[in-house]
Order: C-alpha cells, then structure tokens, then sequence
C-alpha cells in the first residue's frame, strides 16, 4: 500500500523521504554530490505497545463509515472528534501504526479545532517518537496542514497557539534526535513554516530550477520576496524562541548538525524564514559558523578557527548546501568578512571539489559590489579553461551572470569564455558549436579535430551561458555574433529544435543586435521553417524569426506553413502562430496580406521614432522591433507595443490601409476608447514558456 494521496494532505511519500530544499542543486556538470558519511545521530530506543483487537476493530469500522463516503460535515466533524476522543492514551501505537495511520489522518482533516489541538498536546509527551516514525510523521504533519487551514480561517489563534507551545516545548528537550532522522526533519520544517505562517506547500522546498532562475537574473531572488512576509507573523515569538532554545540545547552537537544532511535542511529553512529579521540572522548564521558567543561579542565574528573549519566544511555535501543559504542571506559585512578572511585565495581550489564549488557559484550570484566582483574575477577570471575542462561549467555561468548584474567585468568575461573553448585560426568560428556542446567538447581525446556531434544533445550550462550571453550589449559580444552567423544550415536547423538549442536562437534573435545579422541566420532556416513550425521545439523559435524578418522573409515564412494548416491546428504552438501569421489570410489574399504587413511595420516604425526612447529611436530605421539592453527600457517597449498592436489587430478586418484612418486620429483618441482597446488587446493569446 502506498502512502494515502488526499489533496488536503501534503504529506511527503513514504519511500521518498529525502526531499531537498537547498540552494545547492542548482547547475553543473556534478548533478549529484556524494552521500553524505557524518555518523547518524543514535536514538534512544522505544518499544511501541501493540494495539488490542477490539481498538484495531473499532478504527477499521470508522476508517469504513468515513472513508469514500458522503457524509454531512457537521456530522463528519462530530465522527472524527468522537474518535480522536478514543485514542486519549494510545496516540504513539495508533500514530505509528501503518494501517491506523491512514485513518487517524483523515479524522485529523475532519475534525474541528478543538478536537485538533487536543490531539496535538495529547502527542506533544511523545512526540520525538511519533515524528521520527515513516507513519507517525504524515500524522502530524496531517495535523499541522489542518492547522494551517484553521489559522486562514481566522479561528481561535490563542487555542493553536497553547497547542503549538506545548509541541515545542516537548521538542527543544531533544531537538536533535528530531532533526538528524529523515522523517522528523520534516515535520520540524512544516512546524516552523506554520510558526512563521508560510504556505507549507510553497515553502517547504526550493526547486532547483527556481534557484538557477535566480542565479542567472531570470528572477528576482526570494530573498527579497521574504520581507514581505513579515506582516504575515502569526508566532513571531514563538518562532524565535523555538529555533533558539534549539540551537542552545543542541549546542554541544552543533559539529554534527552541520553535516547531517537532514539537520541542514532544518536549518536552511530557519534561515530562509528569518529572511528580513537581521538580528535574528546573525545569530543563527554565528551559531552555523561555529563562532563562539566570546567572539561574537567582541565584534569578531570569524576568528582563525572559525575560519580553518569552515574551509573544510564546505567539502561535505550538508555543509555546502548550508552555507549556499548562509550566502544568500547574510548581511553585506559579514559577506565581505566570508569573502576576504574564509574563500579569498582559495575559489579556483574550492571550484575543482564536486561539493564546494556550489558554494563558488553562490558566492558569485551573491555578490555585493563592484569591488567583490573584483575578487572573484582576480582569481577565476583566467581560469575558465580549467573550469570547463573539470566539467565545472557552473562556476562559469555563475561568474558571467554576476557580472552582468554589477556591470563588471561583463567584457572581459565575455573575451575570457571565448577564449576558453576557441584560440588559434579556429576563432570565432567554432565559440557557439564548443559551448553548445561543452561536455563533449572539453571530454574530447582529439579538439583539433573535433566537429559538430549530430544527434547529441545539447549542453545546458552551455546553452544558458549563450543566453546570458545574447543579453548584453551588442558591441561587447561581436565574436559570438560572427559565429552564430557562421553556423551551417543543417547545425542551425538541428539546434531549433534541440530545447536547450532553440533557447539560444531565440536569445539571439530576441537580443538587440542589428536587424541584418539577425536576418542572416533566418536565411539560413530557408526551406525547414514548414517542418519547424510543428515541432514542440522549433514552433517557438519560428515566431522568433517571423517577428524578426523582413516583409520577404515573413512570406516566406508563410508561405512554407501554408500546406501545413491541418497539422499545425493540432499542435500545441499551431493555432497560436495560425493567428499571429494570419495563415488564412495569406491563403485567401496574398496581396492583401503583404499589404497588411507593411501597414503594420510602417506603423511600429513610426510609433516607435515618436514616442520610444530616445536610445531607441536610432535603432528603428534599422530595425524597429529590436529590445534595448536595460531591462526597465525593455519594459517600456513593451507597454508601447502592447498600446498599439489591438489596433494593428483591428486594422485585419478592414480593406482600408492602416496609416489612412489611425495614424491621423491616435492623438485624439479619447480615454474610454483607449480603455476598450487595451482590453481586446489583453484578450489575444499570449505565448508563456518557463525559461529553462
């Protein structure tokens, strides 16, 4: 039997207890790190009394009257509250009990408050036992969701708060028996979410993806996000009392916390949820240093000790993946202090070690100033070559996003990366194929000879350096245009429709280089744009290349989907483009529909030299659609465009030029009508991808 599946229960499945919620499984070649070999914390030893007979007779005909039956609520609440009355006495056996479990799981989501709370301090004596169980765990992280649910309907807040005191007071007697076992680091992470008042369901773990997106500037980080949740403290109080009466009992085994990888997924969730509250942070980030109390109130923090350890901790898989979150939220002084005093010296060492180098990387995306960028570029920026070659292309992208966040370096980074995969007669031509394929590039016996590997895969890491690569200005990145553009038509057809190759053509036709490259590498689709077009991939880069072709181009385009209208409609991405291209239309009326786009383009054109910025404006003649490099100008564009394409829409169904009738009349064009036609605007389909 399978652990139960019920939409209100976000308990973990019973055979996948270790669920990560660090920072640290972000990118890189080494996708896992090795197990961790810090000795298990023992426990002392229980003997679970066996249920009698008629008590297993009396759950099972509930779990029978309940279970997959509609009853009224009033009456269902009456039912569960009757029968948690029953295991007054009895909550370890029946808690960790495989087949009761189930059900006391479902009298939990059924009962009222009272009834709840109830359960929950009747658990509170033995709770070490319970939570620490594969079945006792989904019973009270049941219990904890069911809170949860009571606390966003505004109940009695003083009744959980009784309950949930008594929870942790039982707990802090031993926290680190709790902590160390796989199934009691959940429900310590669920307690202190519910202190904190955070949705377990989006806070219980960050995704790895949603770190890189941070890391590569895709999305803004969490870290900021956390203030806001501040006013949403239901327990403040109790929240800092319990993770300090934690730490202070388990004080004396702080060296083993630090290397169990469930203790540290504990206290990375700590640490996320002080997010806002320094204070509070740099005393837990003291305590996971290993700086002693003296220290700290001598204003000194890291001590030589202190340092030696840490230097050695970042090797262990836990440790790393804590110091990944210490990095993320730790004030600017104490991260310069970590930076000068701990890492300076040692980050090319650190980046060739399959653990630390995550802490590199983080080290990187969270830079401060100009002035740590400076730093980290003294001792990585030449050593890019070395970093590829130990398949520690993370420590690279890390490297190039930071300096695009500070404007530091960004050129040097640029020149450096190129040069680390292509010297010699071979420059620039083979930069994009050699990053695009990294792993079997640098894993190559023969570089010289080494050429385009069909039917491989494309590298990820390498493709998300390209992509941040095709963000910056175009004059810093020259070399990597002319090679883009020097690519075979059969390599630039094969990367459409890779998903990590298609991203890169889309960066660059997406990017702010000029018109006529860009065109240069569409031509070279010339003929596959049909076959591209329904492809779950090639679809998307399609509309990257109808949107930045000229109007010769774009009937080409067309012209190639045109046979493939019954297809297309099947697909995902087809009716989208169906629309967007206005295929019927071209079918029906070519002449009409050439006439269309020219409208539309001379349109944007104009709109765009009146009203765009000013750094835009000499961009139009060249190509109107181009985005500038700063990403508030982007938006800008972006506001313009969607204020002018529902009138582009409109301008479909009528035979009468564009520029005759709404050029003239866009300065007079009341409030109300501007209103009606943002809303139909709003309303056509919008292409939404999640960026890889």
């Amino acid at each position: 039997m399978g652990r139960k599946t019920s939409k209100k229960h976000t308990g973990f499945d019973a055979d996948n207890t270790i669920e990560s919620v660090s920072g640290g499984n972000t990118y890189d070649n080494d996708r896992t790190r090795k197990p961790n070999q810090a000795t298990p914390v023992p426990q002392t030893s229980f003997l679970r009394q066996q249920i009698d007979p008629e008590t297993a007779k009396y759950f099972a005909e509930i779990a029978n009257a309940i279970e997959g039956t509609e009853i009224d609520p009033e009456e269902r609440s009456v039912i569960c509250g009757n029968a948690l009355e029953e295991t007054r006495g009895k909550e370890v056996e029946l808690a960790t009990d495989y087949i009761i479990s189930h059900t006391l799981q479902t009298l939990l989501e059924g009962c009222s408050l009272d009834h709840l709370c109830s359960f929950l301090q009747s658990c509170a004596k033995n709770i070490s036992h319970i939570a620490a169980d594969r079945s006792g765990s989904h019973v009270v992280e049941t219990a904890l969701k069911s809170l949860s649910y009571h606390l966003q309907e505004n109940e009695n807040h003083s009744l959980i708060e009784q309950a949930l005191t008594k929870l942790c007071k039982a707990i802090v007697v031993n926290p680190v028996d709790i902590m160390c076992n796989c199934h009691g680091s959940h429900v310590l992470r669920s307690l202190l979410c519910l202190l904190k008042g955070v949705p377990l369901e989006e806070f219980h773990s960050t995704k790895s993806s949603v770190v890189l997106a941070e890391r590569l500037n895709l999305k803004a980080p969490h870290a900021k996000d956390n203030g806001s949740l501040q006013s949403q403290q239901i327990f403040p109080n109790l929240l800092k009392d319990f993770v300090s009466e934690m730490l202070n009992v388990a004080s004396e085994d702080i060296s083993k916390l630090q290397t169990n990888q469930y203790s540290s997924l504990v206290l990375q969730t700590a640490l996320k949820l002080f997010a806002g509250n320094e204070q509070e942070l740099l005393h837990l980030i003291r305590v996971l240093l290993g700086s002693s109390a003296e220290s700290a109130n001598a204003g000194n923090l890291l001590e030589g000790k202190t340092i030696r350890n840490i230097s050695r901790l970042v090797e262990e898989t836990a440790y790393s993946h804590l110091m990944e979150v210490i990095l993320e939220f730790v004030p600017e002084t104490l991260y310069s202090e970590l930076l000068t005093k701990v890492f300076r010296k040692s980050l090319f060492r650190m980046s060739s070690h399959h653990c630390a180098n995550f802490v590199v990387q983080a080290l990187a995306s969270h830079a401060k100033s100009e002035d740590h960028m400076d730093l980290i570029w003294e001792e990585l920026g030449t050593k890019f070559h070395d970093l590829f070659e130990m398949g520690k292309s993370g420590v690279v992208a890390s490297v190039l996003a930071a300096t695009q966040r500070l404007h530091s370096h960004e050129h040097e980074c640029c020149q450096a990366i190129a040069s680390a995969v292509c010297t010699g007669d071979e420059f620039p031509k083979c930069i994009i194929p050699r990053i695009l394929f990294l792993e079997n590039f640098f894993c190559s016996g023969d570089k010289s000879n080494w050429s385009w590997p069909h039917g491989t895969k494309i590298h990820v890491v390498g493709s998300l350096i390209l992509q941040s690569i095709f963000r910056l200005p175009s004059e810093l990145i020259q070399v990597y245009i002319t090679s883009i553009t020097s690519l075979e038509e059969h390599h630039v057809l094969e990367a459409s429709k890779d998903p990590s190759g298609s991203r890169v053509i889309e960066s660059f036709l997406n990017s702010n280089i000029s018109a006529k490259q860009k065109r240069k590498l569409v031509a070279k689709l010339r003929g596959h744009f049909g076959e591209l077009s329904v492809h779950p991939f090639g679809s998307f880069t399609v509309e990257k290349c109808f949107t930045a072709s000229n109007l010769s181009l774009r009937e080409t385009i067309v012209s190639e989907m045109l046979p493939l209208q019954s297809e297309l409609s099947k697909t995902k991405q087809g009716p989208y483009l169906l629309r967007k291209f206005y295929i019927d239309g071209f079918a029906r009326q070519p002449d009409q529909w050439k006439s269309r786009q020219a409208s539309q383009q001379s349109a944007l054109k104009e709109f765009y030299a009146t009203f765009g910025p000013r750094e835009t404006k000499s961009l139009v003649k060249e190509n109107f659609l181009a985005d500038t490099h700063s990403k508030p100008k982007q938006e800008k564009l972006k506001d313009i465009r969607k204020e002018i394409e529902p009138t582009l829409s409109s301008a479909k169904t009528s035979n009468t030029p564009f520029l005759a009738h709404q050029v003239s009349k866009k300065v007079k064009r009341s409030k109300d009508e501007k209103k009606r036609h943002r809303k139909d605007g709003q309303s056509e389909s919008q292409r939404k991808r999640t960026k890889v």
